[in-house]
């Protein structure tokens, strides 16, 4: 069999549909922004910021996560982030990605002078500049290859404290008596309903809301309400689960909150992390889990590399549980989950997998393929079978090329 090149894997259109818009600025961006809004950073040059923050391993989830108290510091602004929106749709697409859904949490960057709809506004505003320059590229205008689109997830936090953005510490300060479970909700609603304000009234293109962050003692149970307002108004819907926590945290996503896609489902198979009396109870819920999930076609949203990062006993590729989802004909998607944060592409994603998998070229087109059959894409059905048709005749039409 041919091996798959990295020229390959470039050259095919691709989808993103798990990247976080403040973990993927330009490092370069980063220092420059922190310059120009006198924020401080453990260091002004790249060299340094990957020595100090952005590193090629981390401990754990926790360091993981430092990097963002920088990258969310500079995007306080519509400018900043209009060009960070924008560089990231000339960046996905300088690697061939096609379609991609960034998502990231309005609510962190709202402050006095930029409201929630505002910063949807801006980020799309972005990513439709970015989006008119790619498109009116020659192979593209001409019909000869898909477009570049994308649409807006909106993420909800799992929890939160007044440190986080000056929205949660004016919606703790309004709600000091109320439990924490039901203010971790009141907040999530409050960015549904945003969400599809922005869609309705705003055009902005939001397509679904997400759920991230610390999952072990935070429920999903906690956003049921927020996902049923998200189900009511034909919001898509997609929950990081499994990645921090074990099988529970998935069921509680796809019965509390209707996931249509799960976010990295890295403990999908660990019946151990399950709290049933025995072994064989345990094994049995697991084993009826991820067969639902396989015969719903609830994708899972694979980020090979962050997982890498942030699940301290992963500690070689080849045992991630990727290898079974292959195995089980699970419905998966390779993503970056944050560019900067993890340094990696949706390139170098795929060229892992399929060094470290056995992924026939058959079977890395269906993955390829059904990242954007699964897409949240903004436009109708008809619309989108088109969409998608074009992906499959551009991936066959480099395919033919590379024979």
């Amino acid at each position: 069999m041919k091996k798959i090149s990295r020229h390959f894997i470039e050259a095919i259109p691709k989808t993103d549909l798990h990247c976080h818009l403040d973990g993927s600025l330009r490092l370069s961006t980063l220092i420059e922004l922190a310059r120009e809004q006198s924020i401080a950073l453990p260091s002004f040059t790249q060299e340094g910021l990957k020595d100090l923050v952005f590193k090629e391993r981390y401990k754990d989830l926790v360091e993981y996560l430092q990097g963002f108290q920088f990258t969310v510091a500079v995007m306080q602004t519509p400018e900043a982030l209009e060009r960070i929106s924008f560089e990231l749709a000339h960046d996905a697409f300088a690697e061939g990605v096609r379609y991609i859904e960034p998502r990231f949490a309005p609510q962190l960057h709202v402050n006095a002078a930029l409201p929630v709809d505002e910063v949807l506004k801006s980020v799309a505003r972005g990513f439709d500049r970015a989006k008119k320059e790619i498109n009116s590229k020659a192979e593209i205008a001409s019909g000869k290859e898909p477009e570049f689109e994308y649409g807006i997830i909106g993420c909800a936090l799992r929890m939160f404290t007044e440190h986080f953005s000056g929205y949660y510490r004016t919606l703790i300060g309004l709600h000091r008596d109320m439990p924490k479970d039901e203010l971790f909700g009141l907040a999530s609603k409050d960015l549904v309903r945003a969400l599809v304000r922005s869609r309705d009234t705003d055009g902005v293109p939001v397509v679904g809301v997400d759920l991230a962050g610390a999952e072990k003692g935070y429920p999903a149970e906690d956003h049921r309400q927020a996902y049923e307002l998200a189900h009511k108004n034909f919001l898509k819907k997609t929950v990081h689960a499994g990645e921090a926590y074990g099988p529970t945290s998935i069921f509680q996503a796809i019965t509390d909150c209707h996931a249509d896609r799960i976010g990295h489902g890295t403990h999908l198979f660990d019946a151990e992390m399950t709290d049933l009396p025995d072994k064989k109870a345990r094994e049995k819920y697991v084993r009826a889990l991820w067969q639902y999930i396989a015969d719903r076609r609830i994708s899972i949203e694979i980020c090979l590399t962050s997982n890498l990062q942030t699940v301290p006993h992963l500690k070689e590729l080849p045992s991630h549980p990727f290898k079974k989802m292959l195995e089980n004909r699970l419905s998966t998607t390779f993503c970056t989950d944050n560019r900067l944060v993890s340094n990696t592409t949706v390139t170098n994603e795929i060229e892992l997998a399929v060094e470290n998998f056995d992924i026939p070229p058959e079977r890395l087109k269906d993955i390829i393929i059904y990242g954007f059959k699964r897409s949240f894409y903004p436009g109708d059905y008809a619309q989108k079978r088109r969409y998608v048709r074009k992906a499959i005749d551009h991936y066959e039409a480099v395919t033919s090329s590379n024979a």
